[in-house]
């Protein structure tokens, strides 16, 4: 038998399947909070219900997280943040092109044998190209064209522009080891190459496993009519720390009273939000609001699905 309850994000506030929350009367009107959340928890029980993976969701490896992690704090630059969002890298050793053997992922209930990609194939992947030229940011200070040169100082020029270039990472080593992956079957340990990189403090990590190992998620199945009023859906997860999560939640830019959702159960958890929309005239941009809540019980196995869509998350970097 399934077990259910619907949570509210921080501060949390437990109902009843179904129900809205404490405190709530007859009075509320259609739009009020109390029946957004009642609307909420009506869809995401109809999500839950849909969610009906394939055998490979249990016996394969589904990765549920981008393939490149980073191994620890990598206490980033505003420079070095950019590169390694936009995937600029530069190599100074020599890549393998050769595949290793098999590999294992190793996952909470099992191990799983997998091919491996070479770590040149995989720097290749990690690699996205150059950094651009970045406009007002020069890659040395300015000097003046004629007269003496003014050092630093109280009598030197000041300039309000970083007086760097968009550069990239230097990767000066690389070996086969593993990564912690957030899959369909929990976190697992993944053969990946760790890429040393002398601009950072922790190793970047590129998952060796071939793409032709690699099952994707299932199709999601969503309720056929259109979302409550005042509903939003999760664009993507942040974070998993035991009971805590992050997602993200697709507001709109004037929308106001943001309010993570939830609905957990004992084999899915269905998240969203709730937002009050603005009355007055607003631009139709897109935002994502990072929220957090909190579960009854570590998340562990269970898969996070969107209230809107019933496509599971994956953990993206934000």
């Amino acid at each position: 038998m399934r077990r259910s309850v619907a949570l509210l994000g921080l501060p949390l506030m437990v109902i009843a399947a179904g129900c809205a929350p404490a405190g709530s009367g007859p009075a509320a009107g259609p739009g009020s909070p109390d029946q957004r959340w009642a609307a909420f928890d009506q869809r995401a029980t109809e999500v839950a219900a849909a969610w009906r993976p394939g055998p490979a969701w249990r016996t394969g490896y589904v990765p549920l997280q981008e393939p490149t992690v980073l191994l620890g704090d990598p206490k980033f630059s505003p420079d070095t943040a950019m590169a390694f969002q936009a995937g600029w890298y530069r190599d100074q050793i020599s890549l393998p092109t050769s595949p290793p053997p098999a590999g294992t992922v190793r996952f909470p209930d099992g191990t799983l044998r997998v091919p491996l990609v070479g770590a040149a194939e995989a720097y290749q992947q990690l690699d996205q190209g150059d950094p651009p030229p970045c406009e007002g940011r020069p890659t040395a200070p300015a000097r003046p064209k004629n007269g003496p040169t003014i050092e630093p100082g109280p009598d030197g020029p000041v300039s309000s522009e970083p007086q760097t270039a968009c550069v990239p990472l230097t990767v000066t080593a690389v070996e086969l080891g593993t990564a912690p992956v957030r899959t369909s079957r929990g976190e697992a340990r993944v053969p990946a190459w760790l890429f040393t990189v002398e601009e950072l403090s922790a190793r970047v990590a590129r998952l060796a496993v071939a793409p032709d190992a690699v099952t994707a998620a299932p199709e999601p199945t969503a309720p056929g009519r259109p979302a409550p009023d005042g509903v939003v859906g999760a664009q993507d997860l942040t974070t998993v720390e035991g009971t805590t999560l992050t997602w993200r939640l697709g507001v709109g830019s004037c929308d106001t009273g943001i309010t993570p959702l939830i609905r957990e159960d004992d084999d899915v958890v269905v998240v969203g939000g709730g937002v009050t929309r603005a009355t007055g005239d607003c631009n139709a941009m897109l935002k994502l609001e990072p929220v957090t809540a909190t579960l009854a019980a570590p998340l562990g196995d269970r898969p996070v699905l969107d209230v809107l869509t019933g496509a599971p998350l994956r953990i993206v970097r934000s």
